[in-house]
């Protein structure tokens, strides 16, 4: 049996270094699922708690173009989410109302930047624009993820997401050539946002006690670091050509290494969001709870 079981790895991991996809059908070893599992489930809740900051603007979206546009986004999101947790559901046995209610009960994860307040309209900006691109830089590299049926998803996730980055984009333009006062309020949205979108590639390199495994079995193909510095590369130019300050005053390019240095990055913080203790995590999980349980009678009906 153990012999079996070694020829099969050895196969799979020939098939993986060939460049080859696994199929949901395929066999695939233990710890090649629950990696997968893990890093699936936290992209599905989310972009299902990722609607919830904008969401909360669309009320107050100041003209009814940017209302409909945050509409279609918001929507975008909760359809991401849907798709994503058909994968994780092929891959764990779970349902997907079992994965929604170990989110709604604080026992799963959910990336960083959504345990954060929306606090104005600059921040539904930053968020369109930074934070998707974030997204954008880590869900592309996705797209080549070993595992088919979610890298299959990615392509489709990637081509929203690259509409919701230009939306971003032509709000953000509009703020940095507004008012005065706009543009005090565009700088302060990415004082607040810098750090949470550095934390949001996840932890260094060194740190990572899961990088190795994913890297190994190309679940990832570039790790944290390398996601980091792709994304410094890209919009570090576009926010100071626009005339915004990174809050980060040991931010520099070393020519020698043609790497971004970065000053501190506040890992404490991303620690204590990790552990689902965020300034805004408890109200977001009430909320979703919320209409978790309002919409139960048409789960019911569906059953």
């Amino acid at each position: 049996m153990r012999e079996q079981i070694e020829e099969k790895l050895l196969e799979f991991e020939e098939k993986i270094n060939r460049g080859d996809f696994i199929e949901a059908t395929d066999w695939m070893p233990d710890e090649y699922r629950k990696q997968l599992i893990r890093l699936i489930k936290m992209h599905a809740n989310s972009e299902l708690m990722g609607a919830l900051p904008e969401g909360e603007w669309i009320p107050k979206a100041p003209s009814i173009k940017r209302k409909l546009q945050l509409v279609s986004k918001v929507q975008d999101e909760v359809g991401h989410a849907q798709m994503i947790y058909r994968v994780a559901e092929d891959l764990s046995g779970m349902t997907r109302e079992q994965m929604l209610e170990e989110l709604i009960s604080g026992k799963a994860k959910f990336h960083n930047v959504f345990h954060y307040p929306a606090e104005n309209w600059a921040d539904v900006a930053i968020i369109a624009w930074l934070v998707d691109g974030a997204a954008l830089v880590t869900q592309g590299a996705l797209t080549q993820c070993s595992y088919a049926p979610y890298a299959r998803i990615m392509k489709r996730i990637c081509w929203e997401e690259a509409v919701h980055l230009k939306y971003g984009e032509e709000i953000v333009l509009e703020l940095a050539s507004g008012t005065k006062k706009q543009r005090e309020m565009l700088q302060d949205a990415l004082n607040r946002w810098w750090f949470p979108i550095m934390h949001f590639f996840g932890p260094p390199d060194e740190a990572s006690t899961n990088t190795q495994t994913a890297m190994k079995w190309k679940i990832k193909i570039k790790t944290n670091d390398e996601l980091r510095q792709e994304y410094l590369s890209r919009y570090v130019p576009l926010i100071r050509e626009i005339g915004l300050e990174i809050p980060d005053p040991d931010l520099h390019y070393d020519e020698k290494t043609g790497k971004w240095i970065t000053g501190d990055l506040r890992w404490d913080e991303f620690n204590k969001i990790l552990n689902n203790d965020g300034p805004k995590t408890k109200p977001r999980l009430l909320l979703r709870e919320h209409y978790y349980k309002k919409t139960s009678i048409i789960r019911e009906l569906l059953a």
